[in-house]
């Protein structure tokens, strides 16, 4: 399988641009599924090289407490991806979060998607997401 990159941009609820990132995809055909457990699994990745203090994902780690650039941890500490993972995906579905590709708004997780070069993908929180 040929790998894929997306841009991730995490978008106020006013559609101011928060944060971007690129994800590593493993095929150029995933799903939104696929697409939020790599992305999560990635920020999990990223944090527990080097547990900062404060946490920048998607999903809230349980004991920390939300801040303007992410959650922070009382102690800094290694965190589970499949909690992580779990929530976020539960928090889809509740509505938590939605999802704008290719300018029209996702509503299934296990919806194809296509990822060409310059395109990308808007995660708009709406909620504080909690997670592990």
């Amino acid at each position: 399988m040929a790998e894929a990159a997306l841009t991730i941009v995490d978008q106020s609820p006013a559609g101011k641009p928060l944060h971007r990132r690129t994800l590593r995809l493993v095929s150029h055909r995933v799903t939104l599924r696929e697409i939020i457990e790599a992305r999560v699994r990635q920020e999990v990745e990223e944090h527990n090289r080097k547990p900062p203090a404060t946490f920048r994902g998607l999903v809230q780690p349980t004991d920390t407490e939300a801040t303007l650039n992410g959650y922070r941890f009382r102690k800094p500490r290694v965190i589970k991806a499949e909690p992580q993972v779990g929530k976020a995906l539960a928090a889809f579905e509740a509505n938590g979060f939605f999802v704008l590709f290719d300018d029209r708004q996702l509503e299934d997780l296990d919806e194809l998607i296509e990822v060409v070069p310059d395109v990308e993908i808007v995660f708009v929180k709406l909620v504080p997401l909690v997670g592990g």
